[in-house]
């Protein structure tokens, strides 16, 4: 019997062991695989940035890694042309439509998740039905509605729709928080006399923060980033280019920036910002996107 129990044991812990090794080899391949995807994935933005420091010989040997590091390239660009007046334009929009959007997509998510009114579920389906429209359908209509309200040439168009919460998956997603907030704590508010508004600045708003910040974060990336609106609507109007337009008329249609090492460094320039934001919120976006997704 002692024997048996000792047999018994024996099986029982190397049976542990070969569960923890094939664990293990699961584990390491997944690090691998995912290490692979990483590294392929950053090979072009690490080439943008070696370039962005090379000299023309080492472009036209066509070099990963320069022989002499530089910064006349980024002097070149950034003192030579009104990259920092461009910018200013993207940072009045990207300013703007970050305290925009969360604000109106909250305010609409509030309605749709703690108020109750007639056709709420409808008029919320009808939001999301939104999501299935592409984009191209509506440009046209956009372009003649924002040419008669006389607003070509400005931000207007860049700014002002972010009035209407930026899109339908940012009311989704701060709708599904928001339902995750206890009913009684806005009972209590109710009974206390505290109006709608005030629910929702005073005990809603503040609750939400996690799920703001992620929609602030996208807020900036879309804003940043954004190149077909502005060159849609601020074509010909040079002194309102946002610096992703700017960029391109100088890199394609102008020839400003001839060569590829300049090309490389307005780049980098725009990269930098959202590279920084990104840094800085990257656990708050992680858990603004799953604590969302969990409370719904």
């Amino acid at each position: 019997m002692q024997n048996a129990m000792i047999r018994y044991s024996d099986a029982l812990v190397n049976s542990r062991k070969r569960k923890m090794r094939r664990t293990a080899v699961k584990r390491s391949f997944h690090y691998l695989l995912l290490a692979v995807i990483a590294v392929t994935l950053m090979f072009p933005f690490f080439v943008m940035v070696t370039r962005s420091f090379m000299k023309i010989d080492d472009i036209y040997a066509a070099r990963i890694f320069p022989t002499h590091w530089t910064l006349g390239n980024y002097s070149a660009v950034l003192m030579g042309h009104d990259y920092f007046k461009y910018a200013f334009n993207t940072l009045k929009v990207v300013v703007f439509n970050v305290l925009a959007v969360p604000l109106s997509a909250a305010l609409c998510a509030y309605s749709f998740a703690k108020l109750k009114w007639k056709g709420r579920e409808f008029a919320f389906a009808a939001v999301l039905a939104t999501i299935m429209i592409p984009g191209t359908v509506v440009q046209i209509p956009l372009y003649v509605l924002f040419f008669d309200l006389g607003w070509l040439g400005t931000l207007l168009p860049l700014t002002i729709p972010s009035l209407f919460g930026g899109g339908a998956i940012n009311i989704f997603l701060i709708r599904q928080f928001m339902r995750g907030i206890p009913k009684e704590m806005d009972e209590a508010a109710i009974i206390d006399g505290a109006s709608i508004m005030r629910r929702f600045f005073k005990i809603v708003l503040p609750l939400c923060g996690p799920i703001l910040i992620y929609v602030a974060v996208g807020a900036f990336s879309a804003s940043w980033s954004d190149f077909f609106g502005p060159l849609v609507y601020l074509t010909g109007y040079h002194d309102k280019y946002t610096l992703a337009v700017a960029i391109y008329e100088d890199s394609v249609l102008n020839s400003v920036l001839e060569t590829s090492n300049l090309k490389m460094a307005a780049g980098v320039f725009m990269s930098v910002f959202p590279l920084l934001l990104f840094a800085l919120y990257q656990r708050k976006l992680v858990d603004g996107i799953m604590i969302g997704a969990v409370k719904g």
